[in-house]
């Protein structure tokens, strides 16, 4: 396994948060107008979605240099935004794109519910080595987090079907991942007692 390099926090913060919200700027700076490429029309929202994949590809080259390593959950949602971005761009339909997200959640739901059901945690393989802890908290942690990933799916589902684009892209940007995130918090703090930490030195 190739060693993980040191970065600085708020760099990795600006590479991991800095796509999305260059997304969300973009499409507020030409969410009214129109572009013509190749004899189509375009959508400002379609041309934000497609401008967010190269940055998204760039910001991750740059944090692969400096740290030497991507996550799984990274590669995979860049995979998720190549495809669905392509997808959007072919038909020209926004839809594409906007259910990317509930595709994304669903499918991590789902993969850590198969987890469960083989009676392992898929997400203690993943973070382990980031955070120790006993198998008793892996599991409630994976049965927590996969019941909200299902929430989150639905919650984009209802978002895109039933609001406006200036509503689900403003929920996409800030809204899911601050649940997620405030989710997280939440559970690490209720899950203390389940922390492995290093005893101390009794010959020191």
């Amino acid at each position: 396994m190739s060693e993980i390099k040191p970065i600085n926090p708020i760099l990795k913060q600006v590479l991991e948060l800095g796509p999305t919200i260059l997304f969300f700027l973009i499409y507020l700076k030409i969410k009214e107008d129109v572009f013509v490429i190749g004899g189509t029309e375009y959508s400002g929202f379609i041309v934000a979605a497609l401008v967010f994949v190269p940055i998204l590809l760039v910001a991750m080259a740059i944090l692969w240099r400096l740290t030497g390593q991507l996550s799984r959950m990274q590669v995979f949602t860049a995979f998720m935004v190549i495809f669905f971005g392509g997808l959007t761009a072919w038909f020209n339909d926004e839809r594409f794109f906007k259910m990317k997200t509930s595709i994304v959640y669903g499918l991590f739901s789902v993969l850590l519910g198969i987890g469960l059901l083989r009676g392992q945690s898929y997400l203690a393989y993943v973070m382990n080595e980031m955070m120790p802890m006993r198998e008793e908290g892996w599991m409630i942690l994976t049965r927590r987090l996969c019941a909200m990933f299902a929430l989150l799916a639905v919650a984009n589902e209802v978002v895109w079907r039933s609001m406006s684009t200036d509503a689900w892209v403003k929920i996409e940007t800030f809204g899911f991942p601050v649940v997620l995130m405030a989710f997280l918090m939440w559970q690490f703090t209720t899950l203390q007692d389940h922390l492995i930490t290093e005893e101390p030195d009794e010959e020191a």
